[in-house]
C-alpha cells in the first residue's frame, strides 16, 4: 500500500476513535480531539507500536480516556 493510502487509513482510524470517545464519555468532538492528540496512546498508534492500530476503535477510545483520567489525578 502506498504511503498516501496508509495516511488515509490512519486518519480514518483517528476520526473513529475520537467519535467513539465523544459518544462514550459525553464530551464534545473538539474536546475529544484535543484529548486524543494530546495522548501518548495517539503517538504510539501513529508509530505502529505493538500493532495498536489493529485494536478496535472502542478499545482505543477507552485507553486514551484512561490515560487522560490518570493525567488529571
Amino acid at each position: 500500500m502506498s504511503e498516501e493510502g496508509l495516511q488515509v487509513l490512519k486518519s480514518a482510524k483517528c476520526a473513529r476513535i475520537i467519535a467513539n470517545m465523544s459518544e462514550m464519555y459525553g464530551v464534545s468532538l473538539e474536546d475529544a480531539t484535543d484529548i486524543y492528540y494530546g495522548s501518548e496512546t495517539a503517538s504510539m498508534i501513529d508509530e505502529g507500536v505493538a500493532d495498536l492500530q489493529c485494536r478496535s476503535d472502542k478499545y482505543l477510545a477507552g485507553e486514551v480516556w484512561r490515560e487522560y483520567q490518570e493525567e488529571k489525578e
